[in-house]
């Protein structure tokens, strides 16, 4: 049998370590739903299966070839945009047979997403995605006050909000300490993702993450996009970037006009289902709404 057409509730997998589980509503027992709740349960590496967040398969909009995302956080929020995510539910949709197509857009709360695969010559299997990640815009503050530190800051939204510190050494940055409050701060009312970054020449950048609702990460496709577009408005590299994150390098490439296009790979782990146990929590998490 095709392990292909085996009935599975989700498919891991991860981009550079940032892992995430694709979820089809209609694939889910009666009776489970992805509420606040049972997202946070399901994310819970101890009590559930653990991930740093899920991507939901919405019902089309719009023209064919066209398809809806919902990004869920671990802690049950939900994003506006991931260029991590981006990657993985578009790798997931032409593996998963949901289009042939090579070229096509996801549409988000942070705004549509054109992307394109690149694929193995013998398996077919999506390897790479470039996602375009749109025009960033910038906000005027440059300094913020987090943890009773002054800091020198780059504030700016990619379809979601981060807030890019530039530090000589990140190794030295205590991001346990300072991710939460920045990222917590008044200035964020709906919170932000962060990064701490460090220019390693006009075409490379070392940075960490704290993404927000999710705390440390390994790598983060937004936040990569933040850190090239931070780090070309303050004159430290070009227009060809590689962002060096824990987890591995992704590619930016910073247009004329502005335009950030994100590369990088995505890999799937495994598709598994729930067991009667947990799917117990889950019809429970999922009667509570919030």
């Amino acid at each position: 049998m095709d392990r292909t057409t085996l009935p599975h509730h989700y498919v891991r997998s991860h981009g550079l370590g940032n892992d995430y589980l694709v979820v089809e509503p209609a694939a889910l027992p009666p009776g489970v739903a992805l509420t606040p709740a049972a997202v946070r349960l399901i994310c819970d590496r101890h009590r559930g299966v653990g991930s740093d967040g899920i991507l939901e398969l919405l019902p089309p909009t719009g023209a064919p070839g066209r398809f809806a995302l919902r990004i869920w956080n671990p802690d049950g929020s939900t994003a506006e945009k991931s260029g991590n995510g981006l990657r993985i539910f578009a790798k997931y949709l032409r593996d998963h047979g949901h289009t042939a197509a090579d070229r096509f857009t996801i549409a988000t709360p942070g705004g549509d997403a054109a992307v394109a695969l690149d694929r193995d010559q013998q398996t077919g299997r999506v390897v790479s995605v470039t996602v375009d990640m749109g025009l960033p815009a910038f906000d005027p503050c440059t300094r913020l006050n987090a943890a009773g530190d002054e800091l020198a800051v780059t504030i700016l939204s990619v379809g979601n909000p981060h807030c890019v510190v530039v530090v000589p050494d990140v190794d030295a940055v205590d991001l346990a300490r300072l991710g939460p409050a920045i990222e917590h701060h008044a200035a964020f009312p709906d919170r932000t993702n962060v990064q701490f970054a460090t220019p390693l020449g006009p075409d490379r950048v070392r940075a960490i993450v704290w993404e927000r609702g999710a705390g440390v990460t390994l790598a983060s496709g937004s936040s990569a996009s933040a850190v090239a577009a931070a780090c070309h408005r303050l004159g430290l590299v070009g227009r060809a970037v590689t962002v060096a994150m824990p987890g591995g390098d992704l590619h930016v490439r910073i247009g004329e006009d502005g335009r950030l296009a994100l590369t990088g790979p995505a890999e799937e782990i495994c598709r598994g289902t729930f067991s009667a146990d947990l799917l117990a929590h889950l019809r429970s998490s999922s009667a509570t709404r919030n």
